[in-house]
């Protein structure tokens, strides 16, 4: 996620500029330790909360004990140097990092000195995060986020990175947002093909046409598009997804950042603009980017509605260089971090949504249409149903339908204020729901959620409380934990389903019960925040971290972020990666042969990965076998 001014994270930035009152009045959540299917029967109560330990639903940790590991890797311990490690047989080598060319014309891009705004929308992005590979027509292709610019890197001579002129803004907006690039592995590992007719930088400057229920609604129009249609640019791309027919999903988070005012906003400006503006953090001072102080679009006193226009999954096209990205306002607007895309057992379309920002909520998309391979895809990602999660303490959950009727909403409104809608149902406060995954061997996906310290302290930005609760167990939960879901009747599209915790990430070398983690974490696999997640064709599930990297007090021990791999039959979890100090691991997918992995390495510490006092570069890294094996 994001780094807002001074290492603020983004929700830290929000609660800073948009404070919540301080305490919840509510009633602390006790576990039920018995219910049908003997879930539960791990159950540990400790002071107001409870913490789910032991057993799941879907598979018993105890049987760590009984089963042969399936990593094919001997785990590595946790690091706190500038490098990254992989496990021993393995070797990971740089694919892109920002600065590199994608057509001969940027060749020799300054990076030592942050850069030139010429030619910065023709390489590689900064901050890397989700990502996809695409085969077609014998090319490679691999789709990647590129969510945030850092700053002082950007603008070295600017002593605290603010933009001195429009040409500054501009570096920012096009070294942001997603690139589309043809790589290739030769005699010298894997690299960007260079002038390939696929390579294309989508930044914040590019015509975005905008569908579905809330197109052309009057909160989505604007100065420069009086229709309501069509857009510019895609902001702060963090997680993304990858349809069955063929296309990326690019997720839009902490949009909130880039918009300001130079003004005082409109005294017309309609209700429900404003509280959104609360409810989604927009304010008058942006964070430090001050696109709002050189590109009227992002000055909210001049384009109230222009916010609106940002928050939404976007769909591209790798194969058509000359495809328009379309925004999907049927998936709902809010801080996305990823899509994970699934099939109902009738066809239909789901995809599985997180909002990242403390005490938000889980979402779910389900298709009217239903999806024909080779067939017409128009409408499948607008025309549905939107629902959120709810929790039940006993195991149990449920879809509610985010409609009129429920929420006292229009349609339109549901769709660009989805937060508002996800309370007036009475949705499940989450500990920050980041990635969701899916298993491709059982029905049940996955998410992290990825901390919170504000459980059972604050609300959340809408004013709901944040208790205690099932899949959020402990108060001020800095260690974050993954929750897991079986719908019922085995089809994603069920609107009940069965859930457990995978983990409850912790420091058993710290503490004692809750917060020393659930039984699969041990003094040897320890982490905290789990963040990026994705599993492979075996149905391994591979764990992201961006968390607390300092390695004392709570965290000792715990070493850098890293990728962890589980198994979700036995319950087991191993370190396979370690990165740089300072730097998140985010983004995760393969080779189309299955004999490379590749992982993205954002905002690194110190000069990784070129070193001798260099400037640090996000990068992807590619992640092989030394005997060339399949790697997931």
């Amino acid at each position: 996620m994001t780094k807002p001014p001074a290492d603020l994270s983004a929700d830290d930035w929000d609660e800073l500029n948009f404070p919540r009152p301080h305490e919840n009045d509510f009633d602390r959540v006790v576990e039920r330790a018995v219910s049908r299917r003997g879930f539960l029967n791990g159950v540990l109560a400790f002071g107001s909360g409870a913490a789910v330990m032991g057993t799941g639903l879907f598979g018993s940790t105890s049987a760590l004990a009984q089963n042969a590991s399936r990593f094919p890797f001997t785990p590595i311990g946790a690091q706190t140097d500038g490098m990254v490690h992989v496990p021993e047989g393995y070797t990971a080598t740089v694919l892109a990092r920002w600065g590199d060319p994608l057509v001969s014309a940027a060749d020799g891009y300054d990076v030592a000195n942050g850069g030139p705004v010429e030619n910065s929308d023709k390489v590689f992005g900064e901050n890397t995060d989700g990502m996809e590979t695409f085969s077609f027509q014998g090319h490679q292709l691999i789709a990647i986020n590129h969510e945030y610019a850092n700053r002082k890197t950007n603008l070295p001579a600017a002593q605290d990175g603010t933009p001195a002129n429009a040409d500054d803004v501009l570096k920012f907006q096009n070294l942001q947002g997603v690139v589309v690039m043809e790589i290739a592995e030769g005699e010298n590992g894997w690299q960007i093909v260079k002038d390939s007719p696929f390579n294309r930088r989508i930044t914040h400057n590019a015509p975005m046409t905008i569908t579905g229920p809330a197109a052309g609604h009057d909160l989505l129009k604007t100065e420069a598009d009086p229709t309501g249609t069509a857009s510019l640019g895609t902001l702060n791309n963090c997680g993304s997804g990858k349809t069955p027919w063929g296309t990326y999903l690019t997720c839009e988070e902490n949009f909130n950042g880039y918009f300001g005012a130079t003004d005082a906003l409109p005294e017309d400006l309609p209700s429900e603009t404003v509280a959104g503006y609360d409810r989604y953090g927009i304010g008058p001072d942006g964070w430090g980017y001050d696109y709002h102080k050189w590109d009227p679009r992002f000055d909210i006193s001049k384009n109230p509605n222009e916010p609106h226009r940002a928050g939404w999954i976007v769909e591209i096209d790798p194969t058509d260089p000359d495809s328009t990205p379309v925004k999907h306002t049927g998936l709902g607007r809010f801080k996305h971090e990823n899509a994970a895309v699934v099939l109902s057992t009738d066809g239909r379309v789901v995809v599985y949504m997180g909002d990242d920002e403390r005490g938000e909520f889980l979402y779910r998309f389900v298709s009217n249409g239903v999806y024909q391979p080779g067939g017409s895809t128009d409408g499948l990602l607008d025309d549905g149903t939107l629902y959120v999660a709810k929790y039940n303490d006993d195991g149990t959950g449920e879809w509610l339908a985010l409609t009129p009727e429920a929420t006292g909403m229009d349609m339109a409104e549901i769709l660009i204020f989805s937060r508002m809608a996800g309370s007036a149902v009475g949705a499940t406060t989450m500990d920050r729901p980041e990635w969701i995954a899916a298993n491709p061997h059982s029905v049940e996906a996955y998410c992290c959620l990825t901390n919170n310290k504000n459980r059972g302290v604050k609300p959340n930005a809408g004013g709901d409380a944040t208790p205690v609760n099932g899949p959020n167990p402990r108060e001020a939960n800095n260690y974050g934990q993954i929750v897991r879901w079986r719908p019922h009747g085995d089809d994603h599209a069920a609107d009940t389903f069965d859930w457990d915790l995978y983990v409850m990430a912790g420091n058993p070398e710290v503490h004692d019960g809750a917060y020393a983690g659930s039984d699969n974490v041990t003094a040897g696999n320890m982490f905290n925040s789990p963040d990026g997640m994705g599993f492979d064709s075996s149905g391994l599930v591979w764990i992201q971290t961006d968390g607390d990297d300092s390695n004392e007090g709570e965290f000792a021990g715990q070493g850098n972020n890293q990728m962890l791999v589980g198994d979700p039959a036995t319950g087991e979890i191993a370190r396979f990666l370690t990165g740089p100090n300072g730097c998140e691991v985010t983004g995760l997918t393969w080779s189309a042969d299955r004999r490379t992995m590749f992982v993205g390495i954002q905002h690194p510490g110190g000069d990784w990965p070129d070193g001798g006092g260099a400037l640090p570069r996000s990068s992807v890294i590619a992640v092989k076998r030394d005997d060339n094996g399949l790697i997931g």
